[in-house]
């Protein structure tokens, strides 16, 4: 299951970044971000969700943390460019259940831990169109995020068995619309893709990312 890449689009020193968006799945994803300098900042993310269903019981959990550059750039510097490297960790746990017509149950049980690396290009230009409701403007913005993460079991165990490990490479083009609701506080819709680029048995693509959120940025530039 794929979290919701961080966005935060700073644009000076000292500005702080806080978002948490959640999937119709009940994925819930936590981001934070920093600018420790005028182009250079730091991120730290987290990702959970607990699902219970009939056939299928899902859980998982996923702290990630990275560092990179960003510039504002453009006539009016409202057009943003962040570029991010970092590092994860994680673990799920799955439960298939599949019913006999003798009414017995039979569990597929799998717990995996794993670590995960990714690099990841944004892009956005702040308030360029505007949405009006109940005769007030709200500005939107418009971004896109494009992920490559790395991720490798460290350690896969089905119904208390050892199993080999896997990788896979996942390639994550993500778009996102930001409805602001003040200087400080924004709206946003995020929908995306998750690609694996290598033929696994269990180690695949998860669910596409939709989710909707809250965003706050503090401290960085007004563009107007």
């Amino acid at each position: 299951m794929p979290n919701v890449p961080n966005s935060p689009m700073l644009s000076a020193k000292g500005e702080v970044h806080a978002s948490g968006h959640v999937s119709l799945r009940g994925n819930v994803n936590l981001n934070t971000a920093f600018a420790v300098s005028n182009h250079m900042g730091v991120l730290f993310n987290g990702s959970f969700m607990n699902q219970t269903k009939n056939k299928k019981d899902f859980r998982q959990d996923l702290v990630e943390g990275g560092a990179g550059y960003f510039t504002t750039f453009g006539a009016d510097k409202s057009r943003i460019l962040e570029i991010y490297a970092g590092l994860g960790k994680g673990n799920t746990d799955r439960v298939f259940r599949t019913f006999e017509n003798d009414g017995t149950i039979t569990d597929d049980v799998q717990n995996v831990r794993f670590r995960k690396s990714f690099i990841q290009v944004n892009y956005s230009s702040k308030e360029k169109k505007s949405l009006k409701l109940f005769g007030k403007s709200y500005p939107l913005n418009y971004g896109t995020i494009l992920r490559v993460s790395h991720v490798n079991m460290i350690d896969f165990v089905r119904n208390n068995v050892a199993q080999p490990l896997e990788d896979n490479t996942f390639l994550e083009p993500v778009f996102f619309t930001r409805l602001k609701l003040n200087n400080a506080v924004q709206l946003q819709y995020t929908s995306g893709s998750n690609f694996g680029l290598k033929n696994r048995d269990f180690l695949k693509a998860g669910n596409s990312v939709f989710t909707v959120g809250v965003v706050v940025n503090v401290g960085g530039n007004t563009f107007k």
